[in-house]
């Protein structure tokens, strides 16, 4: 999959992955994705790819043109000259990732189908054990925590401590999703108080596609020039 970045106008090579996930999205959705050249997200769908069309456009190099001639192709880009990098090197992976932490319930499935339905790839874990060390490790974009994952569920489990007492600096380039049957559904006070961007009653989590398209939206809306300034100024 290739694509030019909207940004630098650089031509990107995209993974295999990449192309399953876009492929794998709704209508009218996109998956962030960094440009590998000046280091800018963009929104990436399938009208971005431009493998199809240069595939197009090499079958009518190979036709003959006016008077007989065969057009030759185009020679290949040297712009990995200047940099010293690798046309190989320049795959980009950047996919935001999700955990979902949540027992063999009824609504997992459809929590972990709504996750991927909005672009990420989603990843889970077992015990909060494994999901805090997944968490040193992995930059997640959004983490779905069930209040009965984990004995002491959101009081006082050790997985939500964890995400309590995380540095800002990582903690607010997270989405955090509480969901259970103590929650009313985007119920901002409540979310506030449990240290969470939105919570989910259990009885919701059949509409959880649609909540999601309206709550991270109006997530990005809220803190992505927050959070753009304070990369410009150093601090993120």
């Amino acid at each position: 999959m290739i694509v030019l970045c909207p940004h630098c106008g650089k031509q990107l090579k995209l993974g295999e992955k990449i192309r399953e996930s876009v492929r794998s999205l709704e209508p009218g959705r996109r998956i962030k994705i960094k440009c590998a050249h000046c280091a800018v997200p963009f929104g990436l769908d399938m009208s971005m790819d431009r493998t199809t069309s240069a595939g197009r456009e090499g079958d009518a190099a190979e036709r003959p043109a006016e008077g007989g001639r065969i057009k030759p192709p185009p020679p290949p880009s040297t712009d990995w000259l200047k940099d010293g990098t690798f046309e190989d090197q320049d795959v980009v992976e950047d996919i935001p990732k999700a955990i979902v932490l949540m027992p063999n319930l009824p609504g997992r499935d459809q929590v972990i189908k709504a996750a991927a339905a909005v672009g990420y790839r989603v990843e889970q874990a077992s015990t909060p054990a494994e999901a805090i060390e997944k968490m040193l490790f992995v930059n997640y974009a959004a983490v779905f925590l069930h209040s009965s994952f984990e004995p002491g569920g959101i009081r006082s489990g050790a997985f939500h401590q964890y995400m309590r007492s995380m540095n800002m600096a990582r903690r607010r380039y997270i989405f955090y999703v509480l969901i259970g049957e103590q929650f009313q559904t985007l119920y901002d006070l409540q979310a506030l108080s449990a240290s969470s961007n939105i919570v989910i009653n259990d009885a919701d989590i059949p509409y959880i596609n649609t909540i999601l398209k309206k709550a991270i939206p109006e997530y990005e809306e809220l803190f992505g020039p927050i959070m753009e300034e304070l990369r410009i100024a150093g601090k993120a």
